[in-house]
């Protein structure tokens, strides 16, 4: 059921604390004087100290103590980092404009002081309710275990042994591109698109979603107190960690999700088995892919789309906060992940339709609230449109699958369908937005691959992006099942001691992770067999063996050759083309030059770099050293046009000495104009 907002009520009797002649004015304005100084002041002391990173937690508890939402203080801080995560791209849009950019403290100033006027105007007293549930544990124990895993290949490695874990997909180094582009033009690249075009490969400055990489781009000016970039090597690897933050918040997201659509009735030893069965779920399914992939946007995109489904499938807060969180859902999944952006759409007119008596008194507020909202929202999307980018084209794209079991979703929603047609579920709310969400998503999928298949005649590589969120919109409604049970209450509920509720609760935690984890807890194995949980894709990434096979030239070139050279560069440190080129776009992406990659395509075909001599001398023989030559000939003339399509002369780094100075003397006759260096990995 909806909460409703409590508002604080004004003491009667007493003393009164103001004397006769001070003036009423004091009474009105003093409070609201106190919180505008001090929601400045502290910024500014703060920035002065180089302590900005404080601001983060101060800001996101200061939203949380004016809401009035959620049961405990996990749901009110996942509200409020929601909140702050949509104030946050939507101030973006002014900061982009402005002269002060991305500097910490006007943003931490505007958004303390838009909680001191909500404060002020709602009569809202902070507070903060300083309670949880056993589940709670469950939650952050989810998120422990898989920072755990997604962290292990990195720990302890510096910022240059990281990058080979770093790259393992050239998306990657595109995201960073556009993490770095942020940072040096202090705003949205769409907004700033002369100023963003050098750094980044076109036409990504308009048409791909920058609100992941502008709210990391925000979050890491806080962290360092600073707008500068900094060491580029550092810079990548910061940002990785944020990018494994943003999984494990995501997995968090979900089994607070399920619990959050169980509501009330999810209580005790049943939302440990939620819980524990969502989690278990992710250690073994294919999710952890997203993170070699490279589908950095995507991950932050899904965690959006599972906060906004989640509480509006259930909106226990009053209509001031409905309206805030339907505005940040929108503005979030746009900006981060726009082919999401459909959906959030959809969940709120179910919204509006199954909840319509509840929001029968402030409906012309809420629609207006929502359609202001949307009209932010759309921004990124109408300049991507008006820039004359095919976006039917790109929907055809292809690219790399995460290969995810369709049988997980179809029994996810015939759970659903279960719940939502039990007679005593039919007319709960909660019910028919579940169905509404995993149903409308559903059609919505299956209308896409129908298109994608009637006009390339298979679906694609969006489809199956659109396929993971409705995977991830699925397990969510597990919480459902709290539905098809009636609520424990009275002497039933005494008859359960605290004792035998947490030992219930533990076992139902193993039991789930036994069941969908894979988790065996010491029994071996069958002979010459493996548990689920170790042939997980998880466990394999942990392990390094999902890691960049790109090889070190990119440690080697961050470390020592970017000081000894200036962009355009093309870096041949191997006789493999695609390692070549896969490096260039990187060191191209190091020094702010990612606008060269579309005349870096003939790379491709360069196989020059490593030695001119065959691996195995004592098996060489004539004809293997004629193939050798000529592949050496083809590579050079499709070097040459890569020199003849960069926009001023290139540096070349060659990671072999004879092929160095062969390559120098090639060019030279070919009056090809390029920089030939002797650039050795060992």
């Amino acid at each position: 059921m909806t909460a409703q907002l409590a508002e604080p009520r004004e003491r009667s009797g007493g003393p009164n604390p103001v004397s006769p002649e001070q003036p009423r004015r004091s009474i009105r304005w003093g409070l609201p004087a106190g919180l505008l100084a001090a929601s400045w002041l502290l910024p500014v002391l703060l920035h002065a100290v180089r302590l900005d990173v404080v601001l983060l937690p101060v800001i996101v508890l200061a939203i949380a103590s004016v809401l009035r939402v959620g049961g405990g203080l996990l749901d009110r801080l996942v509200v409020a980092g929601l909140l702050f995560a949509g104030s946050l791209m939507t101030l973006g849009l002014v900061a982009s404009f402005s002269p002060w950019g991305l500097h910490p403290v006007p943003a931490a100033g505007v958004l303390l002081t838009a909680v001191s006027l909500a404060t002020v105007l709602g009569r809202r007293r902070p507070s903060l309710p300083l309670r949880g549930r056993p589940t709670d544990l469950v939650i952050l124990g989810a998120g422990a275990v898989m920072w755990h895993y997604v962290h292990r290949p990195v720990a302890g490695k510096s910022a240059f042994e990281r990058l080979s874990e770093i790259l393992t997909a050239e998306d990657r180094i595109a995201h960073f591109s556009i993490f770095d582009t942020l940072h040096r033009v202090g705003g949205y690249a769409f907004i700033n698109q002369s100023q963003a075009r050098p750094s980044l490969s076109p036409p990504t400055e308009v048409a791909y979603p920058q609100g992941s990489h502008f709210l990391w781009t925000w979050i890491d000016v806080f962290r360092r107190s600073s707008v500068e970039l900094g060491s580029p090597a550092e810079a990548y690897s910061r940002y990785f960690t944020y990018i494994l933050l943003s999984y494990v918040l995501l997995c968090m997201a979900l089994v607070w999700a399920a619990r959050w659509v169980g509501g009330p009735r999810l209580r005790g030893w049943r939302a440990a088995a939620v819980c524990g069965s969502v989690a278990a779920f992710l250690v073994t399914s294919t999710l952890a892919w997203l993170i070699p992939a490279g589908f950095d946007s995507e991950i932050i995109g899904l965690l959006f789309l599972v906060l906004i489904a989640a509480l509006v499938i259930r909106p226990a807060m009053g209509t001031a906060e409905y309206a805030l969180v339907s505005v940040a859902g929108l503005v979030t999944v746009a900006y981060c992940y726009n082919p999401y952006a459909g959906f959030v759409g959809l969940f709120l007119i179910a919204g509006a339709i199954v909840h319509r008596r509840r929001q029968r008194k402030s409906r012309r507020f809420l629609y207006a609230v929502q359609i202001l909202g949307g009209a932010i929202a759309v921004i990124p999307s109408a300049v991507t449109v008006l820039s004359h980018f095919d976006v039917g084209n790109q929907a055809m794209a292809g690219g790399a699958k995460i290969p995810l079991d369709r049988s997980t979703i179809i029994g996810l929603g015939a759970l659903v369908v279960v719940a939502a047609l039990y007679a005593r579920n039919r007319r709960v709310g909660a019910v028919q937005m579940v169905l509404a969400v995993v149903l409308g998503s559903g059609l919505v999928i299956g209308l896409f691959g129908a298109w994608q298949k009637l006009t390339i005649g298979a679906p694609s590589y969006y489809f199956e992006k659109m396929v993971t969120a409705g995977l991830c919109l699925a397990l969510i409604s597990v919480g459902s099942i709290a539905l098809l049970f009636r609520p424990v209450a009275g002497r039933s509920a005494r008859r359960f001691g605290l004792g035998s509720e947490a030992l219930m609760s533990v076992t139902a935690v193993v039991a789930a992770l036994s069941l969908f984890g894979g988790v065996q807890w010491g029994a071996p194995a069958a002979e010459g067999q493996t548990s689920g949980f170790q042939k997980s894709d998880l466990l394999n990434w942990a392990k390094g063996k999902m890691s960049g096979t790109i090889g070190p030239g990119p440690a080697v070139f961050a470390e020592r050759d970017i000081h000894r050279v200036q962009a355009p560069v093309i870096t041949l440190y191997s006789n493999n083309a695609y390692a070549n080129w896969r490096t260039s776009f990187f060191a191209e992406s190091l020094l702010h030059d990612s606008h060269v990659m579309p005349a870096y395509a003939n790379l491709l075909k360069v196989q020059i770099g490593g030695s001119l001599r065959a691996e195995h001398p004592e098996e060489d023989t004539p004809a293997k050293a004629a193939e050798r030559e000529q592949s050496y000939r083809d590579s050079l003339e499709n070097l040459k046009k890569v020199v003849a399509d960069c926009p001023s002369t290139p540096t070349i780094l060659v990671g072999d000495e004879a092929a160095s100075t062969r390559l120098r003397r090639d060019l030279a006759a070919a009056d090809v104009r390029a920089t030939v260096l002797y650039a050795p990995l060992g």
